[in-house]
């Protein structure tokens, strides 16, 4: 396969599809994209609303925070109910249509579904948190996994006890920390990992009782990089009184003037193979991937992953065995196959999809759980599903979607 040079539709620039940007695209039977990589990338972000929560009324008129404000046209329920058996979004199902584009008729359903008012799953007392999963006493958090006991944090893995993070795995009993890792008792720290009993690092990495400290590695027992015994390391950092907050706000100052004295990294990557971007952790050929937090491999133009993500492209916040997965945001456990869609778990072939679970074979369908062989909600048996499909595709291409801008969607948008 060749390079391709192609002009994006929305913004109007070249960009560059190459040769092994098609080979994906084969796979998983899909046309090239016709926007460039940071328009597809905007117009994901524009459905992902992780920390803005609303005080509104669900459908049946109870008060409930939600991430739709109260002017928007969909029903919502509390998730709980909406993850009951006592309503069945099959109920809204409806014949396509081959007189209008599929955009508007997905459109349609999207304002007939009732919608969850956060995205959460598996959680036990954790009720102000969204774009979360796994989670126990946890307060104010968004896009976080498998935590316990954390709050005021967002994109946090596995983390246990500890306040005021963004971007951390296997923290625990940590405190205002930004992209650290593997840490314990670790506090005003930033970029670093597999450090104990710490605060004010900045990029270090496997330190012991360190403090106010940049670009150590295997140390113990440093204050502002210089080395002390342990005795005069304890005697060095009760100076200051961490319990004032003027003395931590005061710290906070000078350490970041005595940060400026060291060169930083041109990039924030650790046991990284073959790959680009910004923040990764244990990515193997990951490009233009940011905020990746384990275990990902071959993948392109990602923001946001959590643990497995594999062999998937323009994602963002995917995660835990997510693989073959293209033009989505949310999308995790285990789910394989989904495409142009948004906030699926657990699911194989989902395309146009938007909170399905535990499903497979789904096109243009909203809220169903544990399904298959459905279309705009609407059951039917395999050997009809897949012979409409196709027809479908095609009538995408045959009629599609036109915007107000002139942009024009056909099979393969998001």
């Amino acid at each position: 396969m060749t390079q391709e040079n192609k002009v994006c539709q929305n913004c109007k620039k070249e960009f560059v599809v190459e040769p092994d940007d098609s080979e994906f695209y084969e796979k998983i039977k899909v046309p090239a994209p016709t926007f460039c990589p940071e328009c597809r990338m905007l117009r994901r972000m524009m459905w992902r609303n992780e920390r803005a929560l609303y005080k509104r009324e669900d459908d049946f008129g109870k008060s409930i925070v939600a991430v739709f404000s109260p002017d928007k046209p969909y029903k919502v329920y509390e998730q709980n109910h909406w993850r009951s058996d006592k309503w069945d979004a099959a109920s809204y199902g409806k014949d396509y249509d081959f007189s209008e584009p599929f955009f508007v008729q997905l459109s349609r359903l999207l304002q007939r579904v009732p919608q969850p008012n956060l995205a959460n799953i598996d959680l036990v007392a954790s009720d102000y948190v969204n774009y979360a999963s796994g989670l126990k006493n946890c307060y104010l958090v968004f896009g976080t996994d498998q935590s316990e006991d954390v709050a005021y944090a967002a994109r946090t893995v596995n983390c246990k006890n500890s306040y005021d993070l963004f971007v951390a795995n296997k923290d625990e009993l940590c405190f205002q920390n930004v992209n650290c890792h593997e840490s314990y008792k670790v506090s005003f720290s930033i970029n670093s990992s597999n450090n104990l009993n710490s605060a004010f690092l900045n990029n270090c990495h496997n330190c012991e009782s360190c403090f106010a400290c940049c670009n150590l590695r295997n140390k113990k027992y440093h204050v502002f990089n210089k080395p002390y015994t342990p005795e005069e390391y304890q005697k060095e950092i009760a100076k200051f009184d961490l319990g004032s907050h003027n003395v931590v706000e005061d710290l906070k100052g000078k350490f970041r003037e005595f940060s400026l004295n060291f060169p930083r990294r041109f990039v924030m990557s650790l046991h990284t193979k073959n790959s680009s971007g910004d923040n990764l952790h244990k990515a193997n050929n990951c490009h233009n991937c940011f905020d990746v937090e384990g275990e990902a491999e071959n993948v392109k133009f990602l923001v946001y992953g959590v643990p497995g993500v594999k062999d998937s492209y323009d994602i963002y916040g995917v995660g835990f065995k997510a693989e073959l997965c293209y033009e989505v945001l949310a999308c995790g456990a285990s789910t394989q196959r989904a495409r142009f869609g948004l906030i699926n778990w657990s699911s194989d072939d989902l395309q146009y999809c938007v909170h399905c679970y535990s499903s497979s074979h789904l096109f243009g369908c909203v809220g169903l759980k544990n399904k298959q062989y459905c279309i705009l909600n609407k059951q039917y048996t395999k050997e009809q599903y897949e012979a409409l499909l196709p027809r479908i595709i095609q009538h995408m291409s045959d009629m599609p979607y036109q915007d107000r801008k002139g942009r024009t969607y056909t099979y393969g948008e998001f």
